[in-house]
């Protein structure tokens, strides 16, 4: 009996994903339950697992192929008696396709680039528009048809859309003189020797739209400021090995930047709220986004309501972030939402940057490396730990003033870490 395995339900507005990676091959046995395929959205990466126990008898998706929820990827034989998986043979067969693909992708990119908009004309009302697809498509009045489609079958993907608009496309439902038909997509351009092509990743492909989408739709300001860590890094050698031996978790920075960022949102409201529309939407709570850099790009996990959270609650947590963000495991829930995020760009040598706003979100707090600085205090000059920080925020909802104030006030609170503990 053959048993239909389909792209599950990936979370809220998300409709599509890529076939990332295959553990099996057809033929291969799998046992229930057993993870198959690695699905890639622009969010996270998702492991399908076997519903029942036999042998793969159908690839239907090939790993680059873009998939809907719900579509069928692979047929298993329940039951079935298949071979047991082989490594080598996994990793060389992808290998023999590209080498074969290659030489016919080129030549068709050369010998046809003209033809693609007529070709993808007919194929693109053959398919019906995934959802997030067609919304993008009736948001912006477009036209489906006149735009080329590079999914599977012939299918318009939501990258498509993005790059037909990126490339000056505003094809309208309506009639438009023959003149002002879209040019065709421009074709890639031949390697060099020592040159490698790599697809961009769905999330690369999202952080890049987001990022500029934040460049373009917010007015965006950066203020800057610099804290003396020195009462910070004496409070933590006074308590670390306490805290780690009572929480088993280390006191790191980022709790007490959190903290500080928390104080501060609660005095400076705008700084936690967005834009809708014509509208503020003032948020009651503090829900504090911790940028991880990961090998695969940058993911924003969001620690709900971090204003109620203790010290080492917030240590644990970001710890827990960090590791399943390295190995790709986040939830969808775990990345959506957020009011605020912090980013720690020190942890890489960062001594200045200028954070860009983590869209619909209207405030980012960068922070940076602690370096040995000579500083005026008291009419002398000493050497003390400072750090920059640097508040990203939308000038359309946040002033100059509330900007300003809000880093004053975290400065205040790392300078000084009691003023968090007493709430002064």
């Amino acid at each position: 009996m053959a048993t239909e395995v389909k792209v599950p339900t990936l979370g809220e507005s998300v409709s599509e994903a890529t076939i990332a990676k295959w553990y099996k091959k057809v033929g291969d046995a799998v046992a229930a339950d057993e993870a198959i395929v690695e699905l890639e959205t622009d969010k996270v990466t998702v492991e399908v697992n076997a519903p029942v126990a036999g042998a793969i008898a159908e690839l239907v998706a090939q790993e680059g192929d873009e998939v809907e929820v719900g579509a069928l990827i692979a047929m298993i034989t329940e039951g079935a008696e298949g071979s047991s998986s082989d490594e080598p043979a996994k990793e060389e067969a992808p290998a023999e396709k590209k080498e074969e693909e290659a030489p016919a992708k080129k030549e068709e990119a050369k010998s046809a680039p003209a033809a693609a908009p007529a070709s993808t004309t007919a194929s693109n009302s053959d398919h019906p528009l995934a959802p997030a697809v067609r919304k993008l498509v009736e948001d912006k009045n477009l036209d489906p048809s006149k735009i080329p489609a590079t999914g599977k079958d012939g299918r318009l993907t939501k990258g498509d859309v993005l790059n037909f608009l990126e490339g000056g496309g505003s094809a309208s439902r309506a009639p438009a003189p023959a003149a002002s038909a879209p040019a065709a997509p421009k074709p890639e351009r031949d390697l060099r020797d020592g040159e490698e092509r790599v697809k961009m990743s769905k999330l690369r492909q999202t952080i890049a739209r987001r990022l500029k989408e934040a460049q373009n739709t917010a007015a965006m300001l950066t203020t800057y400021n610099e804290v003396d860590m020195t009462n910070l890094l004496a409070c933590r050698n006074k308590y670390k090995d306490g805290f780690e031996k009572k929480h088993g978790v280390k006191l790191g920075f980022m709790s007490f930047f959190i903290k500080a960022c928390t104080t501060a949102l609660k005095e400076w409201p705008a700084v936690n709220a967005e834009i809708d529309g014509n509208s503020f939407i003032y948020k009651n709570y503090c829900d504090i986004g911790v940028a991880v850099g990961t090998p695969q790009g940058l993911v924003v996990p969001v620690i709900r309501s971090a204003e109620e959270k203790t010290f080492s609650e917030l240590e644990s947590t970001i710890v827990d972030f960090g590791k399943r963000a390295r190995d790709g495991k986040l939830g969808m829930d775990e990345m959506t939402g957020g009011s605020f995020t912090i980013s720690n760009g020190g942890v890489f040598g960062s001594l200045l940057s200028s954070p860009i706003l983590n869209a619909p979100q209207s405030g980012i707090l960068g922070m940076h490396k602690t370096q040995m600085r000579p500083v005026a205090i008291d009419g002398k000059v000493e050497i003390r730990p400072m750090m920059y920080l640097a508040l990203s925020y939308d000038h359309r909802i946040i002033d100059g003033r509330e900007a300003v104030s809000f880093l004053v006030r975290v400065k205040e609170c790392i300078e000084n870490p009691e003023r968090i503990l007493l709430d002064i």
